[in-house]
């Protein structure tokens, strides 16, 4: 387990602020508007380390960058297609998946991570002509 330096806990408030599932950079730009000498590499360090400890999760998703999530517990996402919004869904973690691969497959799942992809409400909205394309919005 890493030490809780000073710097790691700079950074898990950072990426707890955006309150999203931002980039190395988008952290890293964060963390830097109170400590700028924070640097890029210890920022990306801190997250790996807090991601391998189970503190916060790193997401994949199909744009290859790697995000970072602030809440821990197994759960799911969805990421819009068209605007890249990136949000969490609350359905239930099915513990029953990864027994099911391990019984069939005799492999050691530690878990899965499931991303459902499609148009956000505001994009299905917005190519169904009933939002205006001023409406902005925040998602995580």
């Amino acid at each position: 387990m890493s030490r809780n330096t000073v710097q790691r806990q700079i950074i898990l408030a950072g990426l707890q602020r955006l309150n999203s599932h931002p980039t190395i950079d988008e952290v890293y730009a964060e963390v830097q508007k109170e400590h700028p000498a924070i640097s890029k590499t210890t920022v990306y360090r801190n997250l790996r380390n807090l991601a391998d400890e189970g503190i916060i999760r790193q997401v994949a998703l199909p744009d290859g960058l790697e995000r970072y999530d602030g809440f821990a517990a197994r759960h799911y996402h969805f990421n819009c297609t068209r605007c890249g919004c990136i949000s969490d869904v609350a359905v239930e973690y099915l513990q029953s998946l990864d027994d099911s691969i391990e019984q069939s497959y005799g492999f050691r799942v530690e878990g899965h991570d499931t991303v459902f992809t499609g148009a956000c409400q505001d994009c299905a909205d917005r190519a169904a002509g009933s939002l205006p394309a001023a409406r902005s919005s925040a998602k995580n």
